[in-house]
């Protein structure tokens, strides 16, 4: 079951019902597309209808920090970056959780709520996103990336000896 007004994905198309007709449906994606939607397809494919019974989106937004960052600081601000950003209902309410202790971070998840889906999930997953970048550079709380260190004991062709460290460089 879906009307004109409707969120829907079918296979690789994203988006809110225009038209419905007699052999396909009209579907409008955020890109200003127009995908035209078998009728046949709709009864033989499985169909997300994302506001059949509640326009109410969920949508989840991970986050990674240094193991080094204060966690209680890191949580406050993750609850701020939400609750800031205009189209996060505040009814449910949002909810932070650390969600795993990672190789290069310890990983949160924010998982916020939306009312009107058609408005575009990338969009709002940015603005919080850069909430949380600006929150983070105010306090000192760094986002890490993968960092490898490589020591080479020997190289092919030098008999066992070990590569010297280099010397200090003079200014």
């Amino acid at each position: 079951s879906i009307k004109p007004g409707d969120v829907i994905a079918v296979g690789d198309s994203f988006g809110w019902v225009n038209k419905i007709g007699v052999r396909a449906v009209s579907v409008i994606t955020r890109d200003g597309k127009e995908h035209l939607i078998p009728n046949e397809d709709l009864m033989t494919t499985a169909v997300e209808n994302w506001s059949y019974s509640d326009r109410n989106v969920r949508m989840r937004i991970p986050v990674g920090v240094a193991y080094t960052s204060d966690m209680q600081l890191v949580q406050e601000l993750l609850y701020r970056a939400v609750d800031e950003s205009p189209r996060v209902l505040k009814d449910p309410v949002p909810r932070i959780w650390m969600t795993d202790f990672g190789d290069n971070s310890v990983n949160w998840e924010i998982r916020a709520w939306i009312s009107d889906p058609e408005g575009g999930m990338g969009n709002i997953r940015g603005d919080v996103l850069m909430r949380v970048w600006n929150l983070f550079q105010e306090h000192a709380i760094e986002i890490p990336f993968p960092q490898r260190d490589i020591y080479i004991k020997e190289l092919p062709g030098m008999g066992g000896a070990e590569i010297p460290a280099p010397a200090p460089s003079e200014t």
